[in-house]
């Protein structure tokens, strides 16, 4: 049985969702810091192993290279077939590629350049990360969009890049859920997430007064962690219309969020693909997004969400009041979504298509 290993410093809930159909044809350990183990403990297949190494918390630590030191150790150990790698934002590891003998290499990129605004990224990453791109035997994205942009930007051979849809994620948060008694609210939507400048609240936060004009019952439920609120909101806001979580929301919580929710708003206007769409996918809460990047390839307009063009509140408010006036369009597109749910976003699928790469990055090592 092939061996494989899944390292990733992040994405616990994407990684498991993963893991947990890889092992049904792989001998699978999970990798990660030790920070992630309670999660991935919890959700993880008991047939998955599962290895941890220290990290500290900031990128700057000079400990960090005695972690990268530990995770190799690991991966030695193992002695895998395949190194599978999720996309991390941290150079330690990038400039561990560089100084390492690596097993068959595969990487998922989930965003291949920094999101504009994102205060998050850690400095300089968006050029270390390149040595993950060139290292890599196989690279996996979750669009065609962001195949063509390694492709044509990067000079990546195309035959090295293989573009498989991000799973749903719904199912997994369910399981995390601290309740199950949950009842979908018909006029309240949300705004789920990260809050950047290219997350576009600003211009929901513009569309919900127009939809108010048809819809007085419109609730908007903002919850994440991010910008500062309060300049979307300078003279305040009205708490029957808006619900403000402006935090870290814990995963206990996220799919009570969603199952109150009748339509998740992703008003982007920068995106590479969305964690948000796969969460409300399997939630059967709708999705009206904006048509742009891997989130517009991602959705399927008018078959199981909508899209609207970006930075254009009066058509994002359009959207709104159209699907929540029409209960048999609601219908129509939740069916599809769940019906995706079992078919190209289902984690079987993808893992049989991430095995197909498994075997072209240990062609393509042995070739080498």
């Amino acid at each position: 049985m092939m061996k494989v290993a899944l390292l990733h410093f992040g994405f616990p809930e994407y990684t498991t969702g993963l893991a947990n159909s890889l092992v049904n044809h792989v001998d699978l350990t999970l990798i990660h810091p030790a920070k992630l183990s309670p999660i991935c403990k919890q959700l993880a297949d008991p047939r998955i192993h599962i290895k941890s190494f220290t990290k500290p918390e900031r990128s700057r630590y000079p400990g960090n290279f005695f972690s990268m030191i530990e995770m190799m150790q690991i991966v030695r150990d193992l002695d895998p077939d395949v190194l599978h790698v999720q996309e991390t934002f941290d150079y330690w590891y990038d400039l561990t590629l560089l100084f390492n003998r690596m097993p068959p290499l595969v990487t998922t990129i989930h965003d291949i350049a920094p999101h504009p605004g994102d205060r998050g990224n850690t400095p300089g990453v968006e050029y270390t990360k390149r040595i993950a791109f060139y290292r890599s035997q196989q690279l996996i994205v979750h669009a065609q969009v962001l195949k063509d942009t390694l492709s044509q930007q990067f000079r990546i051979p195309a035959q090295r890049i293989s573009a498989i849809p991000h799973g749903e994620l719904g199912s997994l948060y369910g399981q995390m859920a601290n309740t199950s008694d949950v009842v979908r609210e018909p006029y309240t939507v949300i705004f789920f997430g990260r809050i950047w400048p290219y997350k576009g609240l600003k211009y929901l936060v513009e569309a919900i007064p127009l939809v108010a004009k048809h819809i007085p019952e419109i609730k908007l439920i903002v919850a994440g962690k991010g910008e500062n609120l309060e300049q979307y909101f300078p003279d305040g806001y009205d708490r029957n219309r808006y619900e403000i979580i402006n935090d870290y929301i814990p995963n206990e919580a996220v799919a009570g969020l969603f199952g109150r929710s009748t339509i998740a708003i992703l008003p982007y206007i920068e995106s590479s693909q969305s964690g948000v769409a796969a969460i409300a996918y399997g939630t059967g809460t709708l999705i009206i997004a904006s048509d742009v990047g891997g989130v517009g390839e991602m959705i399927k307009n008018e078959e199981d969400g909508l899209l609207v063009p970006p930075s254009d509140p009066r058509a994002l408010a359009d959207a709104i009041v159209r699907l929540l006036r029409d209960r048999q369009l609601q219908e129509k597109l939740r069916s599809a979504a769940i019906d995706r749910c079992k078919t190209d976003l289902n984690w079987s699928k993808i893992a049989d298509r991430t095995m197909q790469v498994y075997h072209k990055a240990i062609d393509t090592s042995i070739k080498r």
